[in-house]
């Protein structure tokens, strides 16, 4: 469901499902959870490159993120969204609290 790779202190999560909804996202929760608490990680970027659905279980996933990053001073960055999935983002009101960036070393230099 998700692949993760570590750059110092950040995390880019790389969706391997097409769906980020109530199916998976107690999954996706408790790995990244669990990787952010093992190694002190900052910033997170999350590649949505695959994605093609998002309900509010998705939505909740990147906002808790966020809320956990947030609290040590670090980033979220979203990349690779398509129209409809980040249209979901936006009206949801995360586009004005997470980056939204074309792609990886964008959302490194964000």
């Amino acid at each position: 469901m998700i692949k993760c790779y570590l750059d110092d202190k950040t995390l880019l999560v790389q969706f391997t499902t097409t769906e980020l909804d109530h199916h998976v996202a107690t999954y996706i929760r408790e790995n990244v959870d669990d990787i952010i608490m093992r190694k002190n990680i900052k910033n997170i970027i999350f590649d949505f490159q695959n994605i093609k659905f998002m309900d509010s279980s998705g939505i909740g996933v990147i906002i808790g993120r966020y809320k956990k990053i947030a609290n040590s001073h670090g980033n979220v960055s979203v990349i690779n969204m398509n129209p409809r999935v980040e249209k979901v983002f936006n009206l949801s009101g995360m586009g004005k609290i997470i980056n939204v960036c074309k792609s990886y070393e964008d959302a490194i230099n964000a």
